[in-house]
């Protein structure tokens, strides 16, 4: 259980460092659902591995993460077919 622990993660780790550096190169933008979505799950890895060692302030700390993420990408999907742009 542990390496399953330690690989979850790492694999968040990967996907939140993986988002910023697309983010930060211009490939991806804050509010793509994709940097969202690798945000949220990242998250959600960290907040498995935190709680699994006792990091509780970690933990906590990717919970609001993955729920801002999470909210974001409501946003995202709800208004996808409900803009009221000229454009």
């Amino acid at each position: 259980m542990l390496i399953l622990v330690e690989i979850v993660g790492w694999a968040g780790a990967a996907l939140i460092l993986g988002a910023y550096i697309l983010v930060t190169l211009g490939w991806l933008t804050g509010r793509s659902a994709l940097f969202q979505l690798m945000n949220l799950v990242g998250a959600v890895g960290f907040t498995i591995n935190g709680w699994w060692h006792g990091a509780l302030p970690s933990a906590t700390l990717n919970v609001v993460w993955a729920l801002f993420a999470a909210g974001a990408l409501w946003t995202i999907w709800t208004k996808k077919g409900s803009s009221t742009s000229a454009t």
